[in-house]
């Protein structure tokens, strides 16, 4: 099918509301438009260099941690969460009552993309993944009454107070078995010969629109993108996550997806698509050359004058890249030092301006690597 030729879906009636049914999307897509080659080139060169990065790094999978916890907060944020990346990193003891829904969104998120990406080594990117990965989603949180791991059996809208205000409809519960089948299909097709991040483009737009969940929609849907380039060899490691694009033009991303259920401009999603893999990888790529600066300087500048602490003081900042908020506990489990020392070795970090304290407490702190959390 020629993209310009794409027919989006119709509408449906249902009780008192329309409700839209998509179009399935299991066959070939092909276009005339330069622009979209222009776009799929650049985004597919960077993200070759985004991959060739993460292959020169040395122990790249500590840096891991910081985006993914950098795309729970901010996928979260989209939904209405106020938690901050600082706030994410703090155990769940530490955190006052009245932030602690928010904390749990955030931190149900980061296991939710963790056990997802350790699933693709057994599993297929499937409709059974995204829905375990949606039940840790949901679980011990807000939306723990919505079904958590379930596709939905009732209709759900976006936008407005009721069914009679929404802003858009999805289609009906009964039809998700055959649509969520559709789209997996697609996403598996060898036989349709379409580039890798068209697809996925394709496919989060589907996603969107089908909206299979009762709550946590969003957030599974732009998972599924790193899922998916992980899971097709795109992606060597889940470096690239799209949440904070889709959220810095917001309104951009709500009305390109918009344009393609009521103008079928399915081109003009693909090119807005493949812009945010383009600067998402670029960012991607300048945070970790700069977090190798940053290293680099302070083992070089900071880390030696430690003396005979520096054989310990290097020990314990390697496992600040994978745990920048710490307690005094902490340092000694990754040091195996006594508490003194461990003291000790805290307030040289803070003297040496690599570690911050921010309870403000005597007892029970908290310290913080300012400098690398701020990266995020």
């Amino acid at each position: 099918m020629d993209i310009k030729n794409f027919k989006a879906g119709t509408l449906r009636k249902g009780y008192q509301y329309q409700y839209f049914l998509p179009e399935k999307i299991n066959h070939s897509f092909f276009w005339r438009d330069e622009a979209i080659n222009e776009l799929l080139e650049k985004a597919s060169l960077n993200l070759g260099e985004l991959n060739a990065f993460s292959r020169f790094v040395p122990d790249i999978d500590m840096f891991i941690i910081m985006h993914v916890f950098k795309e729970a907060v901010v996928s979260s944020r989209i939904e209405g969460t106020q938690t901050n990346i600082e706030e994410a990193l703090i155990e769940e003891k530490e955190i006052s009552p009245e932030k602690h829904d928010d904390w749990k969104e955030v931190n149900n998120y980061v296991t939710a993309i963790n056990s997802a990406i350790e699933e693709l080594q057994k599993l297929p990117l499937s409709n059974r993944l995204i829905k375990h990965t949606h039940k840790i989603l949901l679980s011990s949180a807000r939306g723990e009454h919505k079904n958590p791991g379930e596709f939905r059996h009732s209709q759900n809208w976006i936008g407005g107070a009721s069914l009679s205000d929404a802003v858009f409809i999805p289609p009906a519960a009964e039809k998700l078995t055959e649509l969520l089948s559709d789209l997996e299909l697609f996403l598996h097709n060898e036989d349709i010969k379409i580039p890798h991040l068209i697809r996925i483009a394709i496919a989060h737009y589907q996603f969107e629109t089908i909206h299979p969940f009762l709550d946590g929609n969003g957030r599974i849907g732009r998972l599924l993108i790193t899922l998916y380039l992980v899971s097709s060899g795109i992606l060597e490691k889940p470096l690239l996550y799209l949440s904070d694009f889709f959220e810095r033009n917001k309104t951009l991303y709500y009305d390109n997806l918009t344009l393609v259920r009521t103008k079928n401009d399915l081109a003009q999603w693909i090119k807005f698509f493949l812009t945010g893999i383009i600067q998402t990888s670029d960012i991607a790529v300048r945070t970790l050359k700069t977090i190798l600066d940053m290293k680099a300087s302070i083992e070089r500048e900071k880390i030696i004058t430690l003396g005979k602490r520096t054989k310990k003081g290097q020990l314990f900042f390697n496992s600040l890249f994978s745990k920048p908020v710490v307690t005094i506990k902490d340092v000694q489990a990754s040091t195996g030092l006594s508490t003194k020392a461990a003291n000790d070795l805290v307030k040289a970090f803070i003297g040496l301006k690599i570690l911050r304290e921010i309870t403000g407490y005597q007892r029970n702190r908290i310290f913080i690597f300012d400098e690398y959390v701020r990266m995020f």
